[in-house]
C-alpha cells in the first residue's frame, strides 16, 4: 500500500509538471475483479480450477496527442493463480514446509496443487480512445506489458482425501514474471475532469511461474480475465 501511495504522490507531481508544459496527464484508481487459471506445456500437468482474485492499483495516462497516451501504473494482484492437476505421481513442493497432515513426500497421480499468489505489478503500454459522444468515450489499451514481483504465495495440496491448505510456497514460485495484455471499455464523464471507467481485459503471464520438480519439467503460465472498474481524474 505504501508503494501505491508513493506512486500516487509521484503522479500528482508529474501532473503539475506536464501541465506547466501544456501536456496532459491523468491518473486514477482501479478496483478490478479478475478470474485466473493456469496452464502448462506439459500434457501430464493440466489446469483444474479457477481463482477469483482482485486487482488494486494506481494508473497514470500521459497524453502525447488528444486521444493517444502512454499508460503506466503500480498495484497489487491478489489471489492470482489457479489449480494444476498432476496426472503422474512424483515429488512436489519439496522446497516448502509441508504440514503434518501431508504424510508423504511422493504424491500419487491425480494430485491437485492450488496456487494462491499475490504480485506487485508495474504495467506500461499504450492507450487509444475515441472522441467524446455525449458523456462517453470508448478506449482500447494495447499492448500492455506488466512486470510482476511475487510478494506472497500460498498453496493447497489435495489428494486421496487429504486437503492441506495455506502452505507457504514462495520457494516454489519464481520471484519475477512478465506478461502481456490488452483491454477495452468505456469512460463515462461525471464532471469536466472526472470519469468512471468500465471495461474488460486479458492478461497472459508468458514467463514460467513455477519452479521445476525433480522428476518433471514444465512451463506454467497464468491467464487472467479482468473486469476493469475504476475512476480517472
Amino acid at each position: 500500500m505504501k508503494k501505491i501511495v508513493a506512486f500516487a504522490a509521484f503522479l500528482l507531481f508529474l501532473q503539475s509538471l506536464v501541465k506547466a508544459q501544456n501536456s496532459d496527464l491523468r491518473f486514477g484508481f482501479q478496483v478490478s475483479p479478475m478470474f485466473s487459471w493456469m496452464a502448462t506445456d506439459e500434457s501430464k500437468i493440466n489446469g483444474n480450477g479457477t481463482n477469483l482474485g482482485l486487482k488494486l492499483g494506481v494508473n497514470g495516462e500521459i497524453f502525447f496527442r488528444e486521444n493517444y497516451a502512454f499508460i503506466l501504473g503500480v498495484g497489487f494482484a491478489f489471489n492470482s493463480g489457479g489449480t494444476l492437476r498432476h496426472d503422474v505421481a512424483g515429488e512436489y513442493w519439496q522446497r516448502s514446509p509441508l504440514p503434518p497432515e501431508v504424510q508423504t513426500s511422493f504424491f500419487p497421480a491425480g494430485t491437485d496443487l492450488k496456487y494462491n499468489l499475490q504480485f506487485v505489478e508495474i504495467p506500461f503500454g499504450m492507450k487509444f480512445r475515441t472522441n467524446e459522444f455525449g458523456y462517453i468515450r470508448y478506449y482500447m489499451e494495447l499492448p500492455v506489458i506488466t512486470i510482476g514481483f511475487r510478494s506472497q504465495a500460498q498453496g493447497t495440496i489435495e489428494y486421496s482425501g487429504v486437503n492441506a491448505e495455506k502452505i507457504d510456497i514462495k520457494k516454489e514460485v519464481n520471484p519475477l514474471t512478465l506478461s502481456w495484455g490488452l483491454g477495452g471499455g468505456i469512460e463515462y464523464s461525471i464532471s469536466e475532469n472526472t470519469a468512471l471507467v468500465a471495461g474488460l481485459g486479458y492478461q497472459n503471464v508468458f514467463t514460467d511461474v513455477t519452479k521445476d520438480y525433480s522428476n518433471i519439467s514444465s512451463k506454467a503460465r497464468i491467464n487472467n480475465i479482468i473486469i476493469r472498474l475504476g475512476i480517472l481524474f
